[in-house]
């Protein structure tokens, strides 16, 4: 089975995918970690994602597919979960063409739909309690940049919630309930 988390920053999505890896065996392609991932492989394509990541420019959508390309070759488990791609309605359209390309589907798409006002409340909760735990903070965790990258969201990947709705593969679920009452409600969707 293979699917696609959507959600603004702070959905959940990445919490969600740890319950789906468990759970279901299934291997979660987030992009952010397939960067870092490659930038240290030494591999040919690695080489080419540290060479964009150290000029401080943004990966671009033939080198992400390519790194989900060679995920996709590898050993599929319980299938994949697309955490943080695609973004755009181009990357949409290419990874379509990427997993027909590979005899594979996608057969679900989730929206974990959240209220902003919560979603901030979130984020600053998730910042407090990493220090209280004696950690840091992620940088990106403060309401300013919460509303920078929630703005990007609604530009960029919001309308992916039309594009799937209309090739029918979209279900929606609460993301403000407790993480087991979400997990429950994906579950029921993949059913």
């Amino acid at each position: 089975m293979n699917i696609i988390l959507l959600g603004p920053p702070g959905a959940g999505k990445g919490t969600q995918a740890a319950m789906l890896v468990k759970e279901r065996n299934m291997i979660q392609l987030s992009t952010g970690d397939m960067l870092r991932e490659a930038k240290t492989s030494g591999t040919a394509m690695g080489k080419k994602v540290a060479e964009v990541m150290d000029r401080g420019e943004l990966v671009t959508d033939e080198i992400v597919i390519g790194l989900i390309r060679e995920k996709l070759e590898g050993d599929k488990k319980g299938g994949f979960i697309f955490d943080g791609f695609p973004r755009t309605l181009a990357q949409a359209d290419a990874l379509d063409a990427l997993l027909s390309e590979q005899g594979e589907t996608l057969d679900a798409v989730i929206e974990m739909q959240v209220n902003d006002e919560v979603l901030v409340s979130r984020i600053l909760n998730r910042a407090a309690e990493a220090v209280a735990a004696g950690g840091e903070a992620r940088a990106d965790d403060n309401e300013e940049s919460l509303k920078v990258r929630l703005m990007a969201y609604y530009k960029q990947t919001s309308p992916l919630i039309g594009y799937y709705h209309a090739k029918g593969q979209l279900s929606s679920v609460d993301g403000l309930g407790t993480i087991d009452a979400v997990t429950a409600d994906i579950a029921a969707t993949l059913k």
